[in-house]
């Protein structure tokens, strides 16, 4: 990362507040320092403002990013809706909103319908304020060395799509394509401070799991975190969309309880709704609802003997139903050694329904202030 860019990142992620902490964290001569952050003023990406605290001597002033540094236009893309929003370098929400989508359109449609809506999001909502970078979350997986979707389960006509590739040159900026359960993830990292270890699973019309190790989104090779393929024991043989029987996503799915609800004759269109069944005492969706956590939980035993975290959190539509976390909590409770289960928690997003926007706003900053445009920016004439 270049010099600049790391002193901004420093100051954006808030380790830093003055030259002083600049200096004590890049490793940086303060006269280095006291150089490139004039420069970054000039540019209009740092300000100072009112005195900090003293440690000794004169009170430092302090730096924060300044509002015309840019903004990080993101999207989370679902089964059949989007969740868009501009983030700003320090990345705070500034608007979000949500469309009705279907990703069964094909990647093309659906990219250059999402790349519209994000722009009509600048238009509207960006102040007029330059975007630095673009991100976009997907349900499936996504290869991290080009940002291609990877044999995704439910999302016709994207295997091998080259997303990054499609939005560079759309919008002709840096690029972020990552799966929608990392980009969770990431967000919810944010909400949970202590936490360096975490497991976050999106439960909703599919399952995914992003994984946070020692602080860091772990990706593997794409492929890190699913749990939506691992087989369960049940009374009878279901197929999956993968083409193989019993995997979790075929049971404890949103898609899978429709489909076992539209059985007994109830119909839904979201998995949201069969929360709201279940809240309601809706038998069948209550059942139904409770068998899925147990599913899920059966899966996570492993998971949570094996990795150890320090927190499990389940977001998604479906965690809004109150029978699916305690099936969950009590199946891996039960099931967990004693060690592993001693500080572990387990509980709903702290993020709510912004952790992908979130996440999606940490990791793309990240790429984007190791660009060279903060040099390139930050050069006095």
């Amino acid at each position: 990362m270049s010099g600049k860019g790391e002193l901004l990142r420093l100051v954006a992620l808030g380790h830093a507040a003055s030259r002083a902490e600049l200096a004590r964290h890049s490793g940086l001569a303060p006269s280095s320092v006291s150089l490139r952050v004039e420069e970054l003023i000039d540019a209009g990406l740092l300000q100072e403002e009112g005195p900090g605290l003293s440690t000794g001597g004169r009170r430092p002033r302090r730096l924060k990013l300044a509002p015309e540094s840019g903004l990080l236009a993101v999207a989370d893309l679902g089964s059949h809706h989007a969740r868009l929003g501009l983030v700003d370098l320090a990345g705070t929400p500034l608007a979000v909103v949500e469309h009705a989508c279907d990703i069964g359109a094909g990647a093309a449609v659906t990219l250059d319908w999402l790349a519209a809506r994000l722009e009509e999001l600048v238009a509207t909502a960006g102040g007029g304020l330059p975007v630095r970078g673009v991100g976009v979350g997907v349900p499936g997986p996504v290869d991290p060395a080009d940002g291609t979707v990877i044999s995704p389960s439910r999302m016709p006509g994207w295997n091998e799509y080259p997303v990054g590739a499609h939005m560079a040159e759309r919008f002709g900026l840096p690029v972020l394509v990552e799966n929608d359960a990392n980009l969770m993830a990431a967000g919810e990292h944010l909400a949970w401070p202590g936490c360096e270890n975490l497991m976050v699973l999106k439960v909703g019309t599919g399952i995914g799991c992003g994984i946070i190790a020692d602080g860091r989104l772990h990706r593997g090779r794409g492929a890190a975190g699913d749990i939506s393929h691992v087989r369960v024991r049940a009374d009878r043989s279901v197929m999956c969309s993968c083409g193989h029987s019993d995997c979790l996503e075929a049971y404890a799915s949103g898609a899978a309880l429709i489909a076992a609800l539209a059985g007994q004759g109830i119909e839904v269109d979201h998995p949201a709704r069969i929360a709201r069944l279940a809240s309601d005492g809706v038998p069948q969706a209550t059942n139904l609802v409770r068998g899925a956590g147990r599913l899920i939980g059966d899966v996570l035993t492993a998971l949570v003997n094996f990795f150890n975290p320090d927190a499990v959190v389940i977001g998604g539509s479906l965690s809004a139903a109150e029978q699916l976390i305690a099936a969950v909590r009590g199946a891996v409770y039960e099931r967990c050694l004693p060690l592993a289960t001693r500080d572990l928690k387990i509980d709903v997003t702290r993020a709510g329904p912004n952790a992908a926007i979130l996440g999606a706003g940490s990791l793309l900053r990240d790429v984007v202030l190791a660009g060279d445009w903060v040099d390139e920016a930050a050069v006095r004439p």
